[in-house]
């Protein structure tokens, strides 16, 4: 064992393993072989200083080698200017959801995912102040309204989460803590929409979801 290995190895989430507000980590872990961030005067990983994890890279060399989005060295990975956060608590999602047939309340999902917890290019993922409260607007009835009214939805159901469509989404003045029961009832006094209103949203919501599990 190689307590130095340490250093350089973070757990990694993948698509699947994002639910509504957390994750299920699959033992799944990424090299961060970084290269380095030049703004920050953060030099690149020298993999000398880690050779256990050179001599297991080492096993690979003939396609680490010949590598197109290599760093300093073939061991480096390409250049990432916002690297630092992903060691930040993040907000993280996939770029494509779907609604799973037997949990038609598993959409949206965005999940609070801890500091150092890197995640795959399948997901989107953003830092920043108030994660607890977005991570609530964002998983609630009045999200999945907003985001079945401006998505793309493919021809198999799977819905295009772009960054651009949770960026644009409004955002109620609200207080919320972690002990929130009901963020709809919350959001919908914010926006005063009233009680006819709030039927349409979630009449609408269940009838997307009713037809996107078809």
């Amino acid at each position: 064992k190689c307590p130095k290995s340490a250093e350089i190895i973070r757990p990694i989430l993948r698509g699947r393993d994002i639910k509504r507000y957390g994750y299920d980590f699959a033992d799944t872990y990424l090299l961060n072989v970084h290269n380095g961030i030049r703004e920050k005067g953060i030099p690149p990983i020298n993999i000398d200083d880690y050779p256990a994890v050179k001599a297991h890279l080492d096993q690979y060399w003939d396609k680490i080698s010949i590598r197109d989005d290599r760093g300093k060295t073939p061991y480096n990975l390409r250049n990432c200017a916002y690297m630092d956060d992903f060691n930040k608590q993040k907000v993280a999602w996939a770029r494509l959801m779907r609604i799973a047939k037997n949990a038609p309340d598993s959409f949206p999902r965005f999940a609070l995912v801890d500091a150092e917890h890197y995640v795959l290019d399948s997901l989107c993922f953003f830092t920043g102040k108030n994660i607890e409260y977005l991570i609530q607007v964002l998983n609630s009835e009045y999200a999945a309204y907003y985001f079945f009214k401006n998505i793309a939805i493919l021809d198999n159901g799977g819905m295009q989460m772009r960054q651009q469509y949770v960026e644009s989404i409004p955002l109620p003045k609200i207080v919320v803590n972690k002990d929130i029961c009901n963020i709809d009832k919350l959001i919908y006094a914010a926006f005063n929409f009233n009680d006819e209103e709030q039927v349409f949203i979630k009449n609408y919501v269940q009838s997307r979801k009713q037809y996107l599990r078809l």
